[in-house]
C-alpha cells in the first residue's frame, strides 16, 4: 500500500485513468468489431459506414496512448484493403 500522500494520489490517478481508457478500448473494438461483421456479412454500405465511424475512434485511442500510433494505422489501413476488395 502507498505510504506518502503523494503516492496515495498517484494510485487514485492511476485508477481513473484506467477506467476512462477501459472505455476508450472497448468503443474502440466495438466499431472495430462491427467494421469486421459487415464485411464478412458482404454489406458493402454498411462497412463504408462502420469504417467511416470506427476510423476516427482507432485515431483517438492512439492520440490518447491507449494503442500505438502505427498500429492504429495498420487496422485502418487493413480494414480499409478490406473494404476495397469487397468492391
Amino acid at each position: 500500500m502507498a505510504n506518502t500522500k503523494s503516492a496515495r494520489k498517484a494510485t487514485r490517478k492511476i485508477a481513473r485513468r484506467t477506467e476512462v481508457n477501459k472505455s476508450r478500448r472497448s468503443r474502440m473494438r466495438t466499431a472495430v468489431r462491427e467494421v469486421e461483421t459487415a464485411l464478412e456479412a458482404g454489406d458493402k454500405s454498411g462497412a463504408q459506414k462502420a469504417l467511416k465511424a470506427a476510423e476516427p475512434q482507432l485515431v483517438r485511442a492512439a492520440r490518447k496512448g491507449v494503442l500505438h500510433k502505427k498500429t492504429a494505422s495498420r487496422k485502418i489501413s487493413r480494414l480499409t484493403k478490406r473494404l476495397a476488395k469487397l468492391q
